[in-house]
């Protein structure tokens, strides 16, 4: 069964460089704050390397690199978004978690087409509220598109 966009729709609303960014908080299991990452030899650039989350070993990408963003120190703010995508865990390094909102499923417009738009493939619509304007992420195509595999395995 797919879910629709028909009522409220909760959001976690993240930050990276000037943009803000959300996804569905059913994808979300925690916010964390930066942790040691263990670099893994072989990845994809954008995954970071593993972290032992509570006994668990979840892959961590770095979504600046993942959208082709400068990267930039990690501060005090950073957090590591880990989301569940089917049986999927996996940590995104966002520069900050700014708020969770409930928006409705008519405030969600369409992805907009952007000529050279780099972001464009990742992006499921776009959330309007007030004066600010929210990139909404298919996570399936931010951790799956051009993927040799399962993240963190060897390709």
């Amino acid at each position: 069964m797919t879910e629709t966009l028909t009522s409220d729709v909760k959001i976690i609303v993240f930050q990276l460089k000037d943009k803000e960014y959300a996804i569905p908080v059913n994808q979300v299991r925690s916010i964390e704050k930066v942790q040691h990452i263990t670099r893994v030899p072989g990845t994809i650039p954008f995954v970071k390397g593993v972290i032992n989350l509570r006994g668990v070993v979840t892959p961590i990408i770095d979504l600046r690199k993942r959208f082709q963003i400068d990267e930039e120190a990690f501060t005090d703010s950073t957090r590591v978004i880990i989301a569940a995508l089917d049986e999927m865990e996996v940590g995104l390094i966002v520069d900050s978690a700014n708020d969770v909102l409930d928006v409705s499923a008519d405030s969600i417009e369409p992805p907009p087409v952007i000529v050279g738009g780099m972001d464009t493939p990742y992006i499921n619509g776009v959330v309007k509220i007030e004066k600010r304007l929210l990139i909404l992420l298919d996570l399936s195509k931010v951790l799956n598109d051009k993927l040799e595999g399962p993240i963190g395995t060897e390709g």
